[in-house]
């Protein structure tokens, strides 16, 4: 028997800083929900995490992006729709100013009308959405995915020449009014080819948006996979980590009590 070096007691003390950081461990797992709680727990899982988690962030950056395109496109489609309402009710002034029953006063009045309506139109034509013009005609790039790829939308000019002759028209004479209905007829097929382009733009956001949110879905699910704690499982190793601490402890109290044995044989 020996009393300078207890192996019982050293081998014991070693098992038991070994039980209690892996219940120090389970319980930080548990706590935070991660069963990577330091690099040193998956490294290439914790590399491939951090990626994960950076894709996720940059994907959602894309759908928010995407969806104020849509919200641009309705708002668009909505100045485009009342747009149409003008021109349409333009178009009847001008067969109305053609009535050979009215004289060029009452076109006069006509006219007032149609001067008014050609006037908002050109008002629309300088609307901005959070300070971008939604009419200049201009094609926006909109970023539609975490690698920040574009689509081209295409732009919508109020500007262009079927509006402004049709706005800059008149109903003030019957010859005028013909003329006015032609220009006016032609603008109506302009704002119904906008608005087609307008959806089939919308149509095409509506996609990505959809499209990106599945994508945010699996790489939420990829990543869960690799960092997420199954709280089941650890809870079974915090049980059996914490026995083996308290039996650690005791054993221990115990192969530091045999050298007391020693004594007796001093006696």
């Amino acid at each position: 028997m020996v009393i300078n070096t207890n192996t019982s007691a050293v081998s014991s003390a070693r098992l038991l800083a070994e039980s209690s950081s892996l219940l120090a461990k389970s319980l930080a797992r548990l706590s935070s929900g991660s069963k990577l709680v330091s690099p040193e727990d998956d490294a290439a899982g914790a590399a491939v995490s951090l990626r994960l988690d950076a894709q996720i962030n940059r994907t959602t950056a894309a759908s928010t992006n995407v969806n104020n395109a849509v919200s641009f496109n309705q708002t668009q489609d909505g100045f485009l729709k009342k747009v149409g309402k003008a021109l349409d009710r333009m178009s009847e002034l001008s067969l109305a100013a053609q009535d050979v029953t009215k004289s060029d006063a009452d076109r006069a009045l006509y006219n007032q009308e149609f001067s008014t309506l050609g006037a908002y139109i050109t008002n629309i034509a300088a609307k901005e959405f959070n300070g971008v013009s939604l009419f200049n005609g201009t094609a926006l790039n909109v970023t539609i995915n975490e690698e920040g790829g574009t689509f081209a939308m295409t732009g919508v000019n109020l500007a262009g020449s079927a509006y402004t002759t049709a706005t800059g028209s008149g109903v003030a004479t019957s010859g005028a009014a013909a003329t006015a209905l032609t220009n006016v007829k032609a603008a109506i097929t302009q704002v119904a080819t906008d608005r087609a382009q307008v959806g089939a733009n919308a149509v095409r956001l509506s996609y990505t948006s959809e499209q990106l949110a599945v994508l945010k879905e699996n790489l939420i699910a990829a990543n869960s996979r690799i960092k997420d704690v199954n709280v089941a499982e650890e809870s079974t190793n915090f049980a059996r980590y914490n026995i083996l601490v308290q039996a650690g402890t005791a054993m221990l109290a115990q192969a530091n009590a045999v050298p007391q044995s020693t004594l007796r044989l001093l006696q």
